[in-house]
This record gives structure tokens, sequence and C-alpha cells, in this order.
């Protein structure tokens, strides 16, 4: 028994080491600076295209050090969201942006939960952007495009898919709310959201309210309410053992 523990440490503390912090980077538009940090795959193939994971942090992770938004994401030397073998063996593109102080994701109040789409905001078209221009410098599966977000980035995974739901192939909102009226628009689009039922930042309403207009729109989407959770749902999230499974199996789907 102690062997197959002391490999199975090995194995992980191996793949852990082999993964490389995400690169500290900058995109620039329109005269506008968004820091991100990138994690590339390993040992990628010529002529082979991989999939793109899109996060979004919360509101506790704003700033401009480039660093903050990695908080619940990377952990140097240990197992995270991030060095899950499952993100090694789909070689994935990952990009982290980081939302500066005094901006959202989406610039709604988060204490109501389900929302009227105000204007984009500035950090999420620029995310945007960025995602657009890693399609085109980088080798990114097109199909395999997916966007994941908690509590504030919950709102943004929802509104970023809504907004482009031809872009996306799952969206994943942790702890988030969208805009119930355009729930037909990403009906296309495998959701799975995730909510804590003691949530008092962002009421479980915002996603059960999202989840139950998808269904009327005729969509499928997976939703997992924790009980006597709070805001902190995302650690559960992430320890689900189908979490990056179900995300890297899905494929663009063409909007009907």
């Amino acid at each position: 028994m102690r062997q197959v523990v002391a490999m199975f440490a090995l194995a992980v503390s191996s793949t852990v080491a082999s993964a490389a912090e995400p690169e500290a980077k900058e995109f620039k538009a329109d005269g506008k600076t968004l820091p991100y940090r990138l994690m590339k795959p390993a040992d990628p193939e010529a002529g082979k295209k991989y999939p793109l994971v899109v996060i979004l942090h919360g509101a506790g992770e704003r700033g401009v050090d480039n660093k903050k938004q990695l908080v619940w994401f990377w952990k140097d030397k240990q197992p995270s969201v991030l060095t899950r073998p499952e993100v090694t063996a789909a070689k994935a593109f990952v990009i982290v942006p980081q939302c500066p102080e005094g901006k959202r994701w989406v610039e709604v109040a988060w204490e109501k939960g389900s929302y009227k789409s105000p204007e984009i905001s500035e950090p999420l078209k620029l995310t945007l952007a960025l995602t657009d221009s890693l399609l085109k410098d980088l080798p990114i599966d097109p199909d395999r495009v997916y966007i994941v977000g908690m509590s504030m980035g919950g709102y943004g995974a929802l509104d970023a898919a809504q907004r482009r739901p031809e872009l996306f192939a799952a969206c994943v909102p942790i702890c988030g709310a969208g805009d119930v009226s355009k729930a037909k628009d990403i009906a296309h689009v495998p959701v799975w959201a995730f909510h804590g039922d003691a949530d008092t930042a962002v009421p479980v309403s915002g996603s059960r309210e999202i989840i139950d207009a998808l269904k009327k729109a005729g969509a499928e989407p997976k939703y997992t309410e924790y009980p006597k959770v709070g805001h902190n749902s995302w650690s559960p999230a992430f320890e689900e053992k189908e979490f990056w499974n179900w995300i890297f199996s899905q494929k663009r789907k063409p909007k009907k």
C-alpha cells in the first residue's frame, strides 16, 4: 500500500514540476492594455491544433500586477486546477486575463443575480479581442474554445458566451448569473453551472434562473448546486472529477 501511495505522490509531483508557470503578457488594442497570463502546451506537435480555455477571475483578484488573478488557479509546485493531468493530456492553451480595479467583466450589481445586458465592459471587450488574436496567432482549434469564470468571472463567462455564441464550445459559470432573455442565443452552447445554496454574495437564483431559461430554450445544461456552501463554490467545482473531462469533450456546435 505504501508503495502505491509513494508512486502516486511521485506521479503528481512530476506532473506539477513539469508544468511551467503561465507566462505574463500584455494585450494592447485601441489604446488600452489588458494584462494576462498564458499557459502553453508542452511539446506541441507540428500541424496539430489544441484547445483554448479562457478563465475569468473574481472581484478579489482585480489589479494590474498580472499576478493576483492566478491565486485560485495556479500554485507553484503544488497540485492546482491548471496542473491536473487532464489539462496536461489535452495540451491546452489557457489564458487568464486580469480585470483592473474599479471595473467588472459585466457592469452590473452582483447582489441582484440575473440582469439585462448593459454595454459590453472594456475588460471583456479586450478579452474577446485577445481571444480572436490568439486564434490567428497560435495553433488553436477553433472548435474547442472554452470559457470558465468564477463569481464576477461567472457573470463574465455567461456574458461573453451570450455576446459571442458562435465562438465558444462550452461555458462554465461558477456562482454567476446571466441575461435570461438571451438564453435562447446560447441554447446550442453546452453549459455547466455551479453555485452554493448558501451564497450571500451572489444569489443562487442567478444560476437557477439561467439554467431554467436554457431548459425552456431547448438546451440541456448541467447544474451542480452545493448544499450549505457559501460563495466559494469554485473550490468544490474545481475538485469535480469530470470538470476538465467534460469541458474538453465539448466541440463547437452550430446555432440552430
